[in-house]
């Protein structure tokens, strides 16, 4: 079984840590052959920060770039489940201790705030942990 999505694209720019890499993001729909005459298919350019010293690359060449599915698993926790499990645990809580449900659902989204704080704080070391490569042809 493959552990690795991949996506092609081309370098937009170099840096001496990174390569950015313009790839075409699409929904399932957007490869159907119907596509064009369906208001539900879509697509959307995304620029990608590749951790690379970019040697050998020009700006404008094609690459693969990937990313495994662990890594994948691991940043949509962080950006939905870990929040989801916050929020839930918060408002059953404050529930059950105040009985006031304006105030619990208030409060169990208010704790988002925080919690995205400290990710943001992290950015860095969650960048080293969740970062795309280019493949070699």
């Amino acid at each position: 079984m493959n552990n690795k999505i991949r996506h092609s694209g081309i370098i937009d720019s170099i840096g001496e840590r990174s390569v950015k890499v313009r790839i075409l993001q699409t929904s399932a729909c957007a490869a159907c052959k119907v596509a064009a005459h369906c208001n539900a298919s879509e697509s959307k350019e995304k620029l990608i920060d590749v951790a690379s010293d970019g040697k050998g690359l020009h700006v404008g060449d094609a690459v693969t770039v990937c990313v495994s599915r662990t890594v994948i698993s691991h940043a949509m926790l962080l950006a939905f489940g870990l929040p989801l499990a916050l929020m839930v645990v918060t408002l059953v809580t404050l529930l059950f201790l105040t009985g006031d449900e304006a105030t619990s659902g208030l409060l169990s989204l208010l704790v988002l705030a925080p919690y995205y704080l400290i990710i943001w704080l992290l950015r860095n070391r969650i960048d080293r942990r969740i970062s795309f490569t280019i493949e070699d042809d």
